[in-house]
């Protein structure tokens, strides 16, 4: 299926090597695209002589179907440079996001080195306290750190829901993210939902194509399966992936026929954008 081929290739890209390789590919696809662009000034000038094309069964109207020719390779060769921008843009997001959690993770650890140093018998002496028989040893710290205890998904779901409100993304995700490290089954469609949501509103329509895809798989039957559908088709349409946002649409009408209709309006609206059949 085109739709999983192309989420496929949104997922399995996660080395600064195979960007390298998209960009190469990008700027022969951009040298094609000029040469190609040259020729058809040529033709246009009538002067040079041009390959010439696959012959026609008509045998007439040569140029016009050169031209013709000629313009459905700059087409195909612009969608495959749009295709190769997207696998850059989500190897750059992974590998941010590799850095960040690196980062939270050193964190952790040096915090967790320093309350162990604390404990220790090196450093400066905690206060002097009141001689006692048998002092009882010291519980480890919990909310006396300041930190704030962790969100129940619920709580964080609902926060979420209200920064992806006010148009707060960065926050919006952070919530879902933390929603679904929690592990909860029952809030897994929701904080997906709420991820892909503030993925599209931060405009990374290549990570929220693969978010929808996924809290469509999680529940397939669900309440919230069409809007999944219907949300990795607007991200295949961002994308320029006209071909695969008709394929989902077209599985949205057929497993969902009796769609409410303020999802049905967006579905028929969404068809028109990517001039499905």
């Amino acid at each position: 299926m085109r739709r999983a081929a192309f989420l496929l290739s949104l997922t399995l890209l996660a080395t600064p090597a195979a960007a390298q390789m998209d960009s190469r590919e990008g700027i022969a696809l951009q040298n094609q695209i000029l040469q190609l662009r040259q020729e058809m000034e040529q033709l246009r000038r009538g002067g040079g002589a041009l390959p010439a094309p696959a012959p026609s069964r008509g045998g007439s109207g040569g140029g016009s179907e050169l031209v013709g020719s000629l313009l459905d390779r700059v087409n195909t060769l612009q969608d495959e440079v749009s295709r190769l921008r997207g696998r850059v843009d989500v190897l750059e997001n992974q590998n941010r996001r590799l850095r960040e959690d690196f980062e939270k993770y050193q964190g952790d650890m040096d915090f967790r080195l320093g309350q162990g140093g604390a404990g220790g018998g090196g450093g400066a002496a905690a206060p002097a306290r009141p001689a006692s028989p048998a002092a009882p040893p010291l519980a480890p710290p919990t909310t006396s750190t300041g930190a704030a205890p962790p969100r129940t998904p619920e709580r964080a779901l609902s926060e979420g829901n209200a920064a992806l409100g006010r148009r707060d993304y960065a926050a919006a995700e952070a919530a879902a993210r933390e929603a679904l490290a929690s592990r909860s089954g029952a809030h897994a469609v929701a904080a997906q939902m709420l991820l892909a949501d503030a993925l599209t509103g931060k405009r990374d329509f290549a990570n929220a194509a693969i978010a929808y895809n996924d809290a469509y798989t999680r529940s397939r039957t669900g309440s919230r399966a069409p809007e999944a559908l219907l949300g990795l088709a607007s991200s295949f349409q961002a994308l320029g992936s006209k071909r695969e946002a008709c394929d989902t649409l077209n599985d949205l009408r057929s497993q969902f026929p009796n769609l409410r209709p303020p999802l049905a309006a967006q579905a028929t609206a969404a068809r028109q954008r990517s001039q499905c059949r």
